[in-house]
């Protein structure tokens, strides 16, 4: 089993449109989160580089995830923009070359491959023209990815069990969407932070669940315990 610090198997997405925003949920938040995922939301919003230098500076590990998908050449440069800024993940959302673009440039950022997103089930994949079942594509994409030098994938819990058997260590494996009830959102295939681990993720992302709790720490508490339980 890979030697993660257990309190940092979790991680915070920072799905709220100001940095400013960030920085106060960062600071509730306080000791109950140690890695954190910053999307395009906040990219959009402009500062997102000065938040990720602020909570590099405060000791926190930071995953930028902005799925790069382009001509080889720009994710290439893309990803080499990251090095050198503490980054420890990003993702590629790519074929082949993209991947393989990436991992030439990764330097000390690890490139983690988007299986199938969390948000797609049978139906989309049908409207996006995949014929092969969705645990068949994910495992696909994985060994693709694992081919490109990538360092890991990010995949539904769903799918985590048949990952970690083919692949054990040799890829990572990050799941968002986690739940920790029946779901209604825009999340199609989740599972509970318990579940996820025990089907062999290796990191859990969570935003929702964390950041509209009416207690945010106490929350991120919670998920906590419950990993300190599995791994002790």
């Amino acid at each position: 089993m890979m030697q993660i610090p257990r309190a940092e198997r979790l991680i915070v997405a920072l799905d709220v449109a100001t940095p400013n925003e960030a920085k106060a949920l960062v600071e509730r938040l306080g000791d109950a989160a140690r890695f954190y995922k910053l999307g395009l939301e906040l990219f959009m919003a402009g500062g997102y580089f000065e938040l990720l230098e602020w909570l590099v500076k405060r000791g926190s590990k930071v995953f930028v995830d902005l799925k790069f998908f382009d001509v080889p050449e720009t994710v290439r440069r893309a990803v080499a923009s990251l090095r050198g800024r503490g980054v420890s993940f990003t993702t590629v959302h790519g074929n082949q070359a993209m991947m393989e673009a990436a991992a030439r440039e990764k330097g000390e950022v690890k490139i983690l491959a988007v299986t199938a997103l969390t948000s797609l089930d049978r139906g989309d994949l049908d409207d996006l023209g995949f014929s092969c079942d969705l645990e068949r594509l994910v495992l696909s994409r994985a060994r693709r990815a694992l081919q490109a030098g990538c360092d890991g994938v990010v995949s539904s819990g769903l799918e985590a069990q048949k990952l970690k058997a083919e692949f054990q260590d040799r890829l990572l494996v990050v799941t968002p969407g986690i739940r920790p009830v029946k779901n209604e959102d825009d999340q199609k295939r989740t599972v509970d932070a318990a579940q996820a681990f025990a089907n062999g993720a290796d990191y859990i992302v969570v935003g929702r669940p964390i950041r509209s709790a009416a207690d945010p720490r106490a929350a991120a508490q919670a998920i906590q315990r419950s990993i300190a339980a599995i791994f002790p």
